[in-house]
C-alpha cells in the first residue's frame, strides 16, 4: 500500500469515528521523517484513545501495523508511526499549545474531503 493510500484509509477512519479538525500535510519534500502527517483532535482523552485504537485495529485487519506508538498512556498527544505516514491524535488543548500545523506551515495542505472514502 502506498503512503497516499494509507493516508486515505486513516483519514476515513478518523472521520468515521468523529475526530475533529482533521488535517493532512504532505511533508515529503520537507523532511525524511515521513511523506504525510495526519493531524486530528478531540476534546476528550477517552476519545483520543478510541480514535487511536480504531485506526490501529482497522489497519491491522488489513495487515498494516504501526512501527511505533508514542504517548498512548497520557492521551494528550498520541503518535502512530506508520513509516511514511505519521498520525498525530491530540487532545484539543494540547494541539492548540503545540500548533503542529503552524510548525509545518511550508507543507502542502491536502483537502481532507477528497481523501475520505465513501
Amino acid at each position: 500500500m502506498t503512503s497516499y493510500e494509507l493516508t486515505k484509509q486513516v483519514v476515513t477512519i478518523l472521520d468515521q469515528k468523529k475526530a475533529d479538525n482533521i488535517e493532512v500535510l504532505k511533508v515529503e519534500d520537507l523532511t525524511i521523517v515521513a511523506d504525510y502527517f495526519i493531524i486530528a483532535s478531540t476534546n476528550n482523552s477517552t476519545h483520543v484513545k478510541s480514535l487511536v485504537d480504531e485506526v490501529e485495529y482497522q489497519l491491522k485487519q488489513k495487515g498494516t501495523a504501526p512501527l511505533r506508538v508514542e504517548g498512548y498512556q497520557y492521551a494528550n498527544w498520541v503518535i502512530l508511526d506508520y513509516g511514511d505516514v505519521m498520525v498525530h491524535v491530540f487532545h484539543e488543548e494540547t494541539r492548540n499549545y503545540y500548533h503542529l500545523d503552524r510548525l509545518w506551515s511550508d507543507a502542502q495542505n491536502i483537502d481532507v474531503n477528497s481523501l475520505i472514502e465513501g
